[in-house]
């Protein structure tokens, strides 16, 4: 009753790394409300699960193992967490912003009637009052993600309905150990008793997965480019630069609708969040979007022609100036100076 719950994507019986950052997320959270962080997994092949999840404190892991839940299809997935949910009551519910959880999500708050904030950038615990009822209300969930094309940065919360539902993309949270000792209760549960025939009429017959060939996120040094870098021939630029220090290149939300870039390389509140070492801004004006994504970045650099530019609030150096007569010069210094 009124604790916290993360549901846990698997895949070959790994526990993804948006799941474990929510989990430590979750626990923070759940320390300031005093309450159990509870985590749901449903598949197959979950004997390794309680290894993986218990050192980010969990303190009650619920296994729904079964052949036919994994890999992932809607109806069963969704039966599970409905009819757990009305029997735990939980208070929080968080969920990965991945194309499960966006799937998943929305299924399970329409079925409880309680509502969902997608793609938060930042969880927190707070009080709300509404003053044309007269209500006050403690230790709220609040839900922050940027609103109105990213005018705005909105607190949303949900006072009346349980449980209090938000799904955050992979990165935007920390995963951090709890305690590499601790040790929760497990409960296992027999499958059947929450699903029924009709919840498997869909099947998959085959998958192909392949892997993205950008290791953006776990890149020390990041070179992005936005829409002031001016073309794709600019942008050649920062690819010899990051070659230049075996960094990886990325780039705004503005730059690849242009084509200066793919969109796996994207960073952003629709793109990638990273926490880089180092992360070279080239051209980036600095929408709130974008900041969402690479803020948390130990060193900032902004290169931009524009010395009021947003970014540079944010940066720790600035260098102002054009994109495609300041790379050529660090590209000079860098090779003249590592000899």
């Amino acid at each position: 009753m009124d604790n916290l719950f993360v549901y846990l994507e698997i895949e070959d019986g790994v526990v993804a790394e948006v799941s474990l950052e929510l989990l430590t997320k979750g626990r923070s959270l759940a320390n300031q409300l005093g309450c159990k962080v509870e985590a749901i997994a449903a598949g197959n092949n979950l004997n390794k699960v309680e290894e993986q999840i218990f050192p980010y404190g969990v303190d009650v892991l619920h296994i729904f193992e079964d052949e036919r839940l994994s890999p992932y299809t809607t109806l069963p997935h969704t039966s599970i967490l409905v009819k757990l949910f009305k029997e735990e009551k939980p208070q929080i519910c968080l969920l990965g912003a991945t194309i499960i959880g966006r799937d998943l999500g929305p299924r399970v708050s329409s079925s409880l009637g309680s509502g969902l904030t997608a793609d938060c950038t930042s969880l927190e615990i707070g009080g709300h009052e509404n003053k044309k009822e007269g209500k006050v209300y403690e230790n709220l969930l609040y839900q922050i993600r940027p609103a109105f094309g990213g005018n705005i940065v909105a607190n949303i919360v949900n006072p009346d309905h349980r449980p209090q539902m938000a799904t955050v993309r992979e990165g935007v949270m920390k995963k951090e150990i709890f305690d590499p000792y601790y040790k929760g209760e497990t409960i296992k549960y027999d499958v059947n008793d929450y699903v029924n025939d009709e919840d498997f009429v869909v099947s998959i017959i085959d998958r192909h997965i392949e892997k993205s060939k950008v290791n953006i996120k776990n890149s020390p040094i990041i070179v992005s480019g936005g829409y002031g870098v001016g073309s794709k021939e600019n942008f050649d630029l920062l690819y010899k630069l990051a070659d230049l220090l075996g960094a990886e290149v990325g780039a705004s939300r503005a730059a690849v609708d242009a084509g200066y870039a793919e969109h796996e390389r994207q960073i952003g509140q629709t793109g990638v969040t990273v926490r880089p070492k180092v992360y070279i801004a080239c051209g980036i004006s600095g929408q709130i979007q974008h900041i969402a994504g690479m803020q948390e970045s130990s060193i900032i650099i902004s290169i931009n022609n524009d010395p009021n530019a947003p970014i540079n609030s944010i940066a720790d150096y600035v260098i102002t100036g054009e994109v495609e007569n300041v790379i050529p010069k660090m590209i000079k210094y860098y090779k003249k100076n590592t000899k």
